[in-house]
This record gives C-alpha cells, structure tokens and sequence, in this order.
C-alpha cells in the first residue's frame, strides 16, 4: 500500500477574542453562513432554508458552496464560514488537534436496508477481470487527497480483502470521475447518485457496497467552530434544530416514501435548485432520485464509527497519535451511539 507523508499542519487564526454570552439568535434573526458542496448528502440544508426552518429558529441562513471538504474546514476555522457538513479527514482532524474545529453531530450514514455507497471499477479493469473487491489487489484507487474518506474507504476495503492496492490523489471529485472513464485508474468509491449513472453509461461497473465492509459508517459530519460551539451555543443548537427538521423531511420523502410519488417530485425540484443545476430537471432527478441515502434523525452520532475512523488516521500517520475523541468531539450538542 502507497505510505503517503503525514499531512502538514495547518496555519490557524489568531486566538478567538472572549465573547459575553449572546442573547438567543431567534430574537435577533442571526446572520450565519453555512457551508456546504452540491450533493444530495447536502439536502437537509437545502430543505431548512427553502421550507424557512432556518428561518424559523432564528436564523438567516446564507449558503456558501465548496468544491471539496478540506477548504471548507479551514474556512470554518478562520471564521469565515459558521456550520459544515462534511466527511472526517486528516485535514479536520489536524484542524481539531489545534482548538478550530469540534463535530457535533451526525449527517449521512450507512444503514442497513437503504442504497449507499458503491465502489466502481473502471471499465478497462472490470473487463480484465475487476469483478469483485477481492480482486482489487495490485490496483490504483482513485482518492482526492491523502487522509481524505476516499482514503479512508479504500484502505478499509482492501484490510478487509487482505490485499494492498495504491492510491492516486486526484484533488477533485471531477478529476476522478475522469480518471476513472479513461482508465487512469482501477476503482474508486462514491455516493450512488455519481456511481449509478456512470455504471448506465458503461463507464463503470459497480463491483461492491462500501456497507458490506463499513457497516454503520459515519460518512459526513455536522462541524463548526470550537468558538461557536462553546461561545454560541444557543445558536449552535437553533442551527442544529433547524437542519434537522430538513432531514427529516429529507429521509421521510426521499428514503421512506412516506409522500408518494407526488412527494418525491415535489422533493426533486427543491433539491435541484442546488444540485444538478447545469441539467434540465428531467435529467436531473434520476441522479438525485439514486442519491436517495439515509441521513441521521436529529443528527444522532455514531460515535463508534468516528473513533474507528480516528484511530484508522493515527495508524497511518496522517494526524498526531495523541489526538484523542473528545478532542474532535463535542458531544454534549447531539445523542451519540455505538453502531
């Protein structure tokens, strides 16, 4: 397996300035920018501020888009961006380790019974004999950057097949996808709303679930400041509130059906005002449909899955060894459990 060079630390901001306690945002209607990428993981945001449940809590929620997790860590801890949603990384963590950043609580998941990620092989490799994971020794896996979950995801699937295969960082989810039509690449794993449609076209073949070898797994994060987290915390809890009322009716419309047909299209073409905005909605929605995973109710916390995660980084090298959970967790915002 490639042995990638621990990830520099990361430059911070000066210390934070004591703040008095704040009288509660819903008597101020806050301003807070929120931090988000264009994926259907990303719904329970997009949901709170079109159905004003931002709003409601007391909140003036403005989204700011990222083409990747680490830029939006670092914005989060320079201040300039309040709340994330976001995968762990070695990035994150570092940013941690230096008092910026805390998660508080739980976005997407594996679970059992509903669609999750996929790992892909290419269609070079599938027709050399990519099958299966277990074949996948010896292979180039496509990942954004060292310590990213991509790394995370295709070192898990490769401990657990026994083999070893080497990681290319590719920086950006484009640059994968690329790399992996034109056989740059071997395989890769990702979302189902990406993996599905570049399995139809034959670009791909999916080979596998990342489920079967991270059952349970904690896929992205809600993350903000250590400042606001421990300054803010009538705020951190409206923001909280608020998402999670998103996703609620996120996994109700989209996951359980509980709407119908009539409540899926009504769903599609909110969440397509910021995902797939470059295609027409009926091009759309079959993407966003497939990216249909199961976000967390109430923002609950597998916090067993985020100390594997943890310890996967530190046996790696990739963040300081003696990084503990609570140093990247606050969890007095959200019930967490081991699952």
């Amino acid at each position: 397996m490639v042995t990638f060079n621990r990830r520099q630390t990361l430059g911070l901001m000066g210390a934070a300035a004591v703040s008095t306690l704040a009288a509660p945002a819903i008597a101020q209607n806050k301003k807070i920018v929120l931090g988000a990428l264009r994926f259907t993981s990303h719904s329970g945001s997009f949901i709170a501020l079109e159905r004003g449940y931002f709003k409601d809590a007391g909140l003036d929620v403005e989204l700011k888009f990222f083409q990747a997790a680490q830029p939006m860590a670092v914005a989060i801890a320079s201040g300039d961006v309040d709340y994330g949603v976001t995968a762990v990384s070695g990035g994150l963590i570092s940013l941690a380790d230096k008092g910026a950043v805390k998660v508080i609580g739980g976005a997407l998941s594996e679970k059992k019974g509903v669609d999750g990620q996929k790992i892909l092989a290419s269609d070079a490799a599938f027709k050399a004999g990519l099958t299966s994971p277990a074949q996948l020794g010896g292979k180039t896996f496509g990942i954004s950057t060292a310590g990213s979950s991509f790394h995370y995801m295709g070192s898990k699937i490769a401990e657990a097949e026994g083999i070893e295969m080497s990681f290319k960082p590719l920086q950006k989810v484009g640059a994968i996808i690329g790399a992996l039509k034109s056989g740059q690449i071997d395989a890769w794993s990702i979302v189902p709303h990406i993996a599905k449609p570049l399995a139809g076209a034959g670009a791909a073949h999916i080979i596998g679930n990342v489920s079967d070898y991270l059952p349970g797994y904690q896929v992205t994060t809600i993350f903000t400041s250590t400042k606001n987290a421990t300054d803010e915390r009538t705020q951190t809890e409206e923001f909280l509130a608020g998402y999670s009322k998103g996703v609620r009716d996120y996994d109700a419309t989209m996951v359980e059906k509980t709407g119908g047909e009539a409540g899926v299209e009504e769903m599609v073409k909110l969440i397509h005002k910021y995902v797939y905005t470059d295609r027409p909605l009926e091009k759309a929605a079959p993407s966003i449909i497939n990216g249909s995973m199961w976000l967390n109710e109430d923002a609950r916390l597998n916090i067993a899955s985020i100390r594997n995660q943890l310890d996967w980084f530190k046996s790696e090298e990739l963040v300081r060894k003696h990084v503990e959970l609570e140093t990247l967790v606050d969890d007095s915002y959200v019930e967490t459990y081991e699952g």
